[in-house]
């Protein structure tokens, strides 16, 4: 089938889109936005923006969120992410504290992070759609399937990348990473409701640009 997506990532996940299940996940997601006309989210042009921010080749940096946020305008497609003009989330304001303590860079007015996916950092959601205000209410109709093995391909295929596995969902999709090839750093996640058990004071950011300059990388500016 055809899937409007970058060609780096196209290539690499033909498996996933020649298989058999991926056309009934693509039909129930159709389905999905039809009968709830602009109660889907993110905006279905914008499902596979984090593949097209970060090309497969180009990747240096795996976040992994859950799934987008259910609240009208609030996804992009980008995991953790809102628009400019949209109210920074608590779990990505605390996210901006963090950055802000580890590496010392200022607290944006903004919650926009495109600017670290056009850097390389994927910013990956487990389920990649959600009907409005209904949390991880697409949870287990197969984007799980589909993003466990962009996963997979990036920790097959690459080299010397940074996985941040944050909370308990994303540290259980990241659990067969090897360690001896990527650098995979784990922390509670940054919800306000965990945040303060570990995630606050992580300092992932800068073991991340450690990591990547020690291997010929150029850092994120976070």
């Amino acid at each position: 089938m055809n899937v409007r997506i970058d060609n780096t990532w196209k290539e690499a996940l033909a498996p996933e889109f020649e298989s058999s299940w991926f056309p009934v996940l693509a039909e129930r997601v159709r389905a999905e936005y039809k009968a709830r006309p602009g109660a889907v989210f993110p905006p279905a042009s914008l499902i596979f923006s984090a593949f097209d921010a970060s090309p497969f080749d180009k990747t240096k940096v795996v976040i992994l969120g859950q799934d987008p946020y259910h609240g009208p305008g609030q996804a992009n497609g980008l995991a953790f992410s809102v628009n400019p003009g949209i109210a920074i989330p608590p779990s990505l304001r605390n996210i901006f504290q963090e950055v802000h303590s580890d590496i010392g860079a200022p607290l944006p007015d903004n919650g926009d992070l495109s600017r670290w996916a056009r850097q390389g950092v994927l910013l990956l959601n487990s389920t990649l759609t959600v009907p409005m205000h209904t949390p991880k209410g697409h949870a287990g109709i197969g984007w799980e399937q589909f993003t466990d093995a962009a996963v997979r391909r990036l920790a097959e295929q690459r080299e010397n990348l940074v996985f941040l596995l944050w909370g308990s969902d994303a540290i259980r999709k990241g659990a067969f990473i090897d360690r001896n090839r990527h650098l995979v750093l784990t922390a509670p996640h940054p919800s306000p409701l965990s945040a303060h058990r570990g995630f606050l004071g992580c300092h992932h950011f800068s073991q991340a640009n450690a990591y990547l300059e020690a291997h010929g990388m150029t850092p994120i500016v976070w």
